[in-house]
């Protein structure tokens, strides 16, 4: 037995999410936590239209909200920032780095909110409360006196507003770097790399609209009853509508199964609505063989009725490489597509058949697919399946990537990337009178690089948890120590805080639900989601604590003192008025010129999108992009499995907000591993055994995570899953996407040992 988790229990997986037991998961720990009048404030005012948007996913609001638009994970959130227990200043004193060490996620999350400012003096176990002046003086010191502003990486959590985004990218460059890796590095990544260059732009392509207008959704590597639960009555829109939803996922999940609709009398006292028609359990890694098998039907298809199939006046019109793909995929081998897949043949002819039928088809994915070796490739095949039929810019189509933090998109619209066009910095040039540096930055994994090396000296963080989120944790956090500096935005304690270099600095910050005033007025923010909607965020309850900073002050207070007057920047009239910031955004953003104005609307505004708007593809050949892509199934040898890392249901990225997955039938634990129990036998091990998971990869030592139970599991025969982030410490950080350098969390070849 595990001494961390005495208590494990397993039960039977769930076959229907949300219902009456979501309200109560997501009540009953707000009110307990929040009391009664701060839980009817917050759940009242948020993903409202006047209200603040909710930090748990980027998932989009519909046009017509109802009064509570929010979804058990999301009040969670909510319940885990608006807490009214802070870390105490005896807290600091109290608690060594060496003690702290050993406490995981959860209880670190657990103490409360950061309040005030502290540092770890280099040398010293303990951090100390520290002046607001002199944590931004010490910072200020450290870069100030670094050889190369080059020597510095800037890290941002896609929880980080729009505002706060574009001060803390130009705050960056005014310092003389581009060395701003972001959690998209190790997410959506391969997203924005394939379709950009395939449709000319990294962004979903439909509005939440368009699930409804359906005639058939295929969601793949997703979990939507856990990762982003307001997206299954987007589904069951669908559903209702007549349309039909495909699944491909190594694993059954509830939320794909049934889903019973809180909010409507047949998801409480009925059966719900069944979403997925069917699921086709791919084994871990076989997406690229299954899009490929299906095109190559769709293409055959035509050839046996040419003319009824293809959609040939939009391929003519604004698209190239049909000719290539047909070539390329004449000679696909199916043989080795039933082998990457784990599929039959008939399940592939199915699906193509269902896409050929359907007038209107929408792919959605998420990690599943972005966080494989040949990613990106296997999201260009999902493109050229959607163009052959013509299945982009046009209502119920297209391509929905969905991202998880709140704001992700937003921050690289507003600049937080190492790799920023010519044409955004010039514009950031022009209109604060300064010229960026133009030299490509640091990715996430190559600050870990850099960190290794010693070329990265002082690493800022604006929010999130680094150390806890990225591949190889053990690499990881010998590669942190070795920083000069490292410096924390938060709210709460997480890894990242006690993993630091030789000196650290914590700044205390407001979160998304406290209201935000600056110069005697509130403020407000906004994000962009999913579907490229941009609206305002307004905070709804006092801030935790008198001495806390918004992030915007934080990062102003900090370029003043690393900056002083250089550049000529006025940071101050930004940090008094937001509004400052959106006219300066106004003037270097496409799609935000009246910035100030249209956030102010109602409904916010949507930036444009070529593909979605206009069938317009900005693209290097100005047309949209049928790739041509090689397969390379992943290789199982004989007496391993390959592994997924995934989040448990109290979960929201490396944020543990429980103990239990309940839709997976785990309660008051995380250390198991998702078995299948065909598997189990050809292995020699059963239900229950206890186990060391090993990863293996060539040329590399093997990486360990200790003493799991064995769950017997209906994953894809072949395949197994471990719950992130302490599973990060099986992945190479050399093993990621190709083109994306997204880490491959969701193919690793481990063995089990009994313990």
């Amino acid at each position: 037995m595990n001494e961390e988790y005495p208590d494990l229990e397993v039960k039977d997986p769930e076959t229907s999410a949300v219902g009456l037991p979501a309200v109560l998961h997501s009540m009953g720990p707000a009110l307990r936590e929040l009391g009664p009048k701060r839980t009817a404030l917050l759940t009242t005012a948020m993903n409202q239209k006047d209200g603040f948007d909710c930090m748990s996913c980027a998932w989009p609001d519909p046009s017509h909200r109802s009064p509570l638009e929010f979804c058990e994970n999301g009040l969670k959130a909510v319940t885990w920032e608006a807490t009214p227990i802070t870390v105490p200043t005896s807290f600091w004193a109290e608690n060594s780095l060496t003690s702290l060490n050993d406490k995981d996620e959860y209880w670190l999350g657990q103490q409360g909110r950061l309040t005030e400012p502290v540092h770890k003096p280099a040398g010293s176990d303990h951090y100390v409360p520290i002046s607001w002046a002199d944590a931004f003086a010490v910072v200020a010191d450290r870069l100030n006196a670094l050889d190369s502003p080059d020597r510095a990486s800037f890290y941002t959590s896609g929880r980080t507003a729009n505002e706060t985004a574009f001060l803390y990218q130009l705050f960056v460059r005014a310092f003389g770097t581009n060395n701003l890796p972001d959690c998209s590095n190790m997410c959506h990544e391969s997203t924005g790399t394939a379709m950009g260059e395939t449709l000319g732009i990294g962004k979903s392509t439909i509005q939440y609209d368009d699930f409804g207008q359906a005639d058939l959704i295929i969601v793949m590597g997703q979990n939507p009853g856990t990762n982003h639960p307001r997206m299954l009555t987007a589904l069951e829109e669908c559903k209702r509508g007549g349309g039909a939803i495909v699944a491909v996922n190594p694993l059954p999940e509830a939320g794909l199964k049934r889903y019973k609709n809180p909010q409507k009398a047949r998801g409480v006292v009925g059966r719900g609505t069944d979403i997925a028609n069917e699921l086709l359990q791919i084994r871990s890694g076989g997406d690229m063989a299954l899009l490929q098998a299906v095109c190559k039907r769709v293409l055959d298809a035509e050839d046996a009725a040419p003319g009824t199939v293809l959609d040939h006046d939009f391929l003519t019109k604004h698209t190239d490489g049909l000719a290539e793909l047909r070539e390329h995929l004449r000679d696909l081998d199916e043989a080795a597509v039933l082998v990457a897949t784990g599929l039959s043949v008939e399940q592939i002819d199915h699906l193509a058949a269902r896409y050929i039928a359907a007038d209107r088809v929408i792919i959605t994915w998420a990690m599943g697919i972005t966080q494989h070796r040949k990613a990106v490739d296997t999201i260009k095949e999902m493109v050229n399946l959607l163009l052959l039929r013509g299945n982009i810019g046009r209502p119920g189509a297209g391509a929905s990537p969905i991202r998880g933090h709140s704001n992700v998109q937003g921050d690289r619209t507003m600049g937080i990337w190492e790799q920023m066009s010519d044409s955004f910095l010039d514009a950031v040039g022009a209109e604060f009178g300064f010229d960026p540096p133009r030299e490509h930055g640091f990715d996430a994994i190559a600050t870990l690089e850099g960190l290794q090396r010693g070329d990265i000296e002082v690493f800022v963080a604006m929010g999130g948890n680094f150390v806890g989120a990225i591949s190889d944790t053990n690499a990881v956090e010998a590669a942190m120590r070795g920083a000069k500096l490292t410096v924390q935005v938060s709210t709460k304690l997480n890894r990242s805080h006690v993993v630091t270099g030789e000196e650290a600095i914590i700044l205390p910050t407001l979160g998304r639900t406290e209201i935000d005033v600056q110069n005697g007025v509130a403020q407000f923010l906004s994000v962009e989601d999913s579907v490229c909607a941009v609206h305002a965020t307004h905070g709804r309850i006092p801030p935790v604590a008198p001495n806390l900073l918004s992030e915007v002050a934080i990062i102003g207070r900090l370029a003043q003192a690393v900056l002083g007057d250089r550049h000529g920047i006025d940071w101050q009239e930004m940090m008094d008025d937001y509004d400052v910031i959106r006219t300066r955004v106004s003037r270097v953003v496409p799609g935000f010129e009246s910035f100030n104005a249209a956030v102010r609307l109602e409904e916010g505004f949507v930036l444009p999108n070529g593909p979605r708007d206009s069938r317009t593809f900005h693209t290097a050949t100005g047309k949209a992009r049928i790739t041509v892509n090689d397969l390379e199934p992943l290789e199982r040898p004989a007496g391993r499995l390959i592994l997924q890392t995934l989040r448990s249901h109290d979960q929201f990225n490396t944020t543990i907000y429980g103990l239990d997955d309940r839709y997976r039938g785990i309660k008051k634990g995380r250390d198991v591993v998702f078995v299948n129990p065909d598997d189990l036998v050809e292995l020699g091990l059963t239900d229950g055994q206890r186990v060391d998971v090993i990863s293996e990869w060539p040329g590399e030592a093997d990486r360990t995570l200790a003493d799991l139970r064995i769950v017997s599991y209906p994953t894809a025969k072949g395949c197994a899953a471990a719950y992130y982030p302490e599973a990060n410490v099986l992945v190479s950080m050399s093993s990621n996407a190709i083109g994306s350098n997204t880490p491959v969390s969701k193919a690793v070849i481990v063995r089990l040992e009994p313990r």
